[in-house]
């Protein structure tokens, strides 16, 4: 009867965080849309969001109506985008997007978050010197073992720099030409593992096993929050 117990449970949260996740897509869907139009191909906001929406398994009729929303149908809300900067354990740099259509209310959960965890919210600009907005491709080193052809392919597709670890091939490109590489790679036939426009850290930090255990906590706990949209840190994982 435990066991039993423990899977519906784990079923029950695993439902939980497809639900959150799609309603955060569905907020980033209607306001890029409202900012710049329903067309993806004329809004690299709405192409991004709508791509992250179908990798996730969003249903067709969710993206749809989230779109609608754009026009005001069903949509009383008004949302803002606001960039949050802070310091996690051991002064970890911190950057939190969020959609919002209660400013207060959001900066008191985030800032009661980071005060819980070790952490502490600051002042605009205090840690976005120290990122990147790159597009972030990753493709699975496994499937194309040929190190010097696929640098080579990703170079020649427009790709800014390329970085190798036992497993994937991280390609990063200005965020302006990133639909464009990931069309041409493709069409030369890779099959591309993770997509996103990031905030990439120019260094990492290295946490001791207590911090590393705040800082697991500090980010489950902004990535639960449903008005963020993207964590970014500098943690040496």
């Amino acid at each position: 009867m435990g066991r039993i117990g423990n899977i519906k449970d784990r079923k029950n949260k695993q439902d939980s965080k497809k639900a959150s996740i799609y309603t955060k897509i569905a907020r980033s869907i209607t306001v890029a849309a409202k900012e710049g139009g329903s067309d993806p191909e004329y809004n690299a906001a709405l192409k991004t969001a709508m791509e992250k929406a179908r990798s996730s398994n969003m249903p067709k009729d969710n993206i749809d109506r989230a779109i609608k929303k754009a026009s005001g149908e069903g949509n009383e809300q008004v949302y803002e985008r606001i960039t949050y900067e802070g310091y996690g354990p051991s002064g970890v740099a911190i950057i939190l997007e969020v959609l919002t259509d209660n400013r207060n209310r959001t900066v008191g959960e985030i800032r009661h978050i980071f005060d819980k965890y070790g952490g502490n919210l600051g002042t605009s600009g205090c840690v976005a010197y120290l990122f990147e907005r790159v597009g972030q491709i990753l493709i699975e080193k496994k499937d194309y073992p040929d190190e010097d052809l696929t640098m080579m392919d990703a170079l020649e597709s427009g790709a800014n720099d390329i970085e190798l670890d036992d497993e994937v091939y991280e390609i990063t490109v200005d965020p302006m030409n990133f639909f464009q590489l990931k069309e041409q790679l493709a069409e030369k036939n890779y099959v591309l593992l993770e997509t996103d426009i990031i905030h990439k850290p120019g260094n990492v930090v290295e946490l001791t096993e207590e911090d590393a255990i705040k800082m697991e906590k500090l980010i489950d706990m902004l990535e639960d929050n449903d008005d963020v949209q993207e964590v970014s840190h500098n943690w040496k994982q």
